[in-house]
C-alpha cells in the first residue's frame, strides 16, 4: 500500500474535519432512540416496512391533529374541541393507513394472533419514532405560526412514587379502550358507513376516556408517555414510576382486555386457549339439541 501524499493527507483530514463538524450540529437534533427505531424497521429482511410507515405516519399524524385541539383549536370551546379531535383521529388514521399508533394495541393484537412478533416490534418501533419526531417537529411549527406549544402526558411522583396509582389509572383506561376497539372492529357492522361511524365511535370514545382518567396525563398510550418525556426533557426517563405506569400498567391492561375477549368471543391467547368461554354462541350450542329432539 502507497504512502499518503501531503496533499492526501489533508484532504482526509479535511473531510474527516467537515463530517464531524456535521455530526456534532446534527446529532443534538436527533432525538435519543429515533436511530434505532428507523432501523428497526428492516427487522425481518424488510418484510414489515410497510407497517412501520404505517406507525410512524399515523403516530405522526395522531400527535398533530389529536393535540392541538384546546391548544390550536377550540380553545374556548369544549364542542369545537371534542370534534376537532374526532376528526383528526379519522384523519391519521385513514392517511396513515389503519396503524396502531399504540404499542399497547398492539401487544394486545399480538396475544390475539393479529400479527406476528416482529411485525409487533417493527410496529412498536414505527410508534415510537412518529413520537420522536412529531413533539420537536410540531414546536418548530408552533413557535414559527406564533401558536401555544404541545404539551403532554406526564407523570407525576408527588404523593405517588412508585406509579401505583396513575398505574391502575392506565391500567383501567386501557381495557376500556381495548373492548371499545374490539367492539367496534370486529363486534358491531354500521354497513355502508361501517368505517366512518366505527372511527367516530372510537374518537369520542378516545376523549371521553382521556377526561375520566386524568392521573397519568393522561396518555393511554405508552409511546406519548415516553416520546413526551424524552422531547421535555432530553434523555430517557430515570424514574421507574414512569415506565410502571406508561408501560407496565398499559400492557397488563391490554393483555388482561385480550383475556377477557377470548372468554366472551373464543379464540387464543399468546397461542394458548383458556379454560372458560367462549361465551358467544353458547345459546346457540344448546339449542341445537332441543330442535332435533322436536324433530
Amino acid at each position: 500500500m502507497l504512502p499518503l501524499s501531503s496533499n492526501q493527507k489533508l484532504n482526509k483530514m479535511v473531510l474527516i474535519s467537515f463530517l464531524s463538524s456535521i455530526y456534532q450540529q446534527v446529532v443534538p437534533l436527533v432525538p435519543p432512540g429515533l436511530i434505532t427505531c428507523l432501523a428497526s424497521a428492516f427487522v425481518g429482511d424488510g418484510a414489515h416496512i410497510a407497517a412501520f410507515r404505517h406507525e410512524f405516519i399515523g403516530t405522526l399524524l395522531m400527535v398533530g391533529l389529536t393535540f392541538s385541539p384546546g391548544k390550536w383549536i377550540g380553545q374556548d370551546s369544549l364542542a369545537i374541541a371534542w370534534v376537532a379531535h374526532a376528526l383528526g383521529v379519522i384523519a391519521s388514521d385513514k392517511i396513515g393507513g389503519g396503524p396502531h399508533v399504540n404499542p399497547a394495541v398492539t401487544v394486545s393484537m399480538y396475544a390475539l394472533g393479529k400479527c406476528s412478533y416482529t411485525e409487533g416490534f417493527v410496529r412498536i418501533m414505527g410508534a415510537m419514532g412518529g413520537g420522536l419526531v412529531a413533539f420537536p417537529l410540531f414546536k418548530v411549527f408552533a413557535d414559527t405560526m406564533g401558536l401555544t406549544p404541545l404539551g403532554g402526558p406526564e407523570f407525576d411522583p408527588k404523593d405517588d412514587e412508585e406509579g401505583i396509582a396513575a398505574g391502575f389509572s392506565e391500567f383501567v383506561a386501557m381495557i376500556l379502550l381495548m373492548f371499545l376497539i374490539y367492539a367496534v372492529n370486529w363486534e358491531l357492522n354500521f354497513g355502508k358507513f361501517h368505517y366512518w361511524i366505527k372511527q367516530t365511535l372510537t374518537a369520542v370514545g378516545i376523549r371521553y376516556l382521556i377526561e375520566t382518567f386524568p392521573l397519568a396525563g393522561p396518555a393511554i398510550n405508552p409511546m406519548l408517555g415516553t416520546c413526551w418525556y424524552i422531547f421535555a426533557y432530553g434523555g430517557f426517563p430515570d424514574h421507574v414510576g414512569h415506565y410502571f405506569t406508561y408501560w407496565v400498567a398499559s400492557f397488563a391492561g391490554a393483555i388482561v382486555a385480550s383475556c377477557l375477549y377470548v372468554i366472551y368471543a373464543g379464540g387464543t391467547v399468546f397461542g394458548q386457549t383458556l379454560p372458560i368461554g367462549p361465551m358467544k354462541g353458547e345459546e346457540k350450542v344448546e339449542a341445537a339439541p332441543e330442535s332435533k329432539k322436536k324433530k
